[in-house]
């Protein structure tokens, strides 16, 4: 019931963002999007530089992936940013979207206390590292919202061969709100959870958790762009949206910015460009050489 009102206020206020821009008779396209990638300051960086470019502004609501795409399937938006396969190919499926497209990736850690009272620092693999939690009874956070990071999270559990429950496995009530307030409630917990690399690498000088389980397969974390579908949803802004896309997903434009997001504050990036052009560009240049 609480992640259902969320959703209504949420679509209310797209649908209020949009009727503003509107009377502004504003060129606009408006995104609901994942929040990670909002907290960590690259959709904001991104939707200014193509505004800069074309004179086309981009706005956004923030909402987990599964909100976001609720968001979508009301028609009170134009683009959803997400990261959650299974319910992204749902969505297009199902005629709201027109289809996937490649944008960028990261990758989730399993972070927890210093102490590490599970044992699990250094593993190799997340759904052992996780089933080792499970078996310790050490407190883990849960979004527990249908996100992105927890639709991943769920995925990892499954592959350890288990469905987490009892008073060590704990949903976090305010997850919808995010991944950096989460991981905050994590920190503040002294417990594991398992988080996108942006947002631990943005709050890391805030927090005592650390970094204990990373660069494992099964913890890629893949963004997605989907148009809404304009026969669907008529009063979509198509045109502007793909626009936007074409932009984000050219070597030379979004690709780039994507790519050096970042390096200068952390000393590595935080995402890694993904689309379908920067790829074709990586192969040619290595077959060149």
């Amino acid at each position: 019931m609480r992640r259902a009102l969320w959703v209504v206020a949420l679509v209310l206020s797209a649908l209020s963002l949009a009727k503003d821009l509107r009377a502004e008779g504003s060129n606009f396209v408006l995104m609901a999007s994942t929040i990670g990638p909002i907290d960590a300051g690259i959709v904001g960086v991104l939707e200014e530089a193509f505004r800069k470019e074309t004179g086309i502004m981009v706005r956004h609501v923030g909402a987990g992936t599964g909100a976001a795409l609720d968001i979508g399937k009301q028609g009170a938006v134009d683009l959803v940013l997400v990261h959650a396969k299974s319910l992204e190919e749902r969505f297009v499926a199902e005629g709201f979207g027109t289809g996937r497209i490649d944008l960028m990736y990261n990758d989730f850690v399993i972070v927890g206390p210093a102490s590490d009272p599970a044992g699990i620092r250094g593993m190799k693999h997340a759904p052992p590292a996780l089933r080792r939690i499970a078996d310790k009874g050490a407190l883990f956070i849960s979004r527990g919202d249908m996100s992105g990071t927890h639709v991943a999270e769920i995925g990892l559990w499954s592959k350890a061969g288990m469905k987490p429950s009892g008073s060590w496995y704990r949903v976090y009530e305010k997850g919808s709100r995010g991944n950096a307030p989460t991981l905050r409630y994590t920190d503040e917990q002294a417990a594991y959870t398992v988080m996108d690399r942006a947002t631990f690498l943005t709050l890391k000088n805030e927090i005592k958790l650390v970094l204990l389980v990373e660069k494992c397969p099964d913890l890629l974390n893949y963004i997605s762009l989907i148009p809404i579908n304009p026969k669907k949803f008529p009063r979509a802004n198509y045109a502007d949206a793909m626009v936007f896309v074409g932009w984000l997903t050219s070597p030379e434009k979004g690709q780039r910015i994507i790519r050096d997001f970042g390096k200068d504050k952390y000393g590595e990036p935080l995402f890694f460009p993904n689309s379908k052009e920067w790829r074709t560009m990586q192969h040619s240049e290595i077959t060149l050489k």
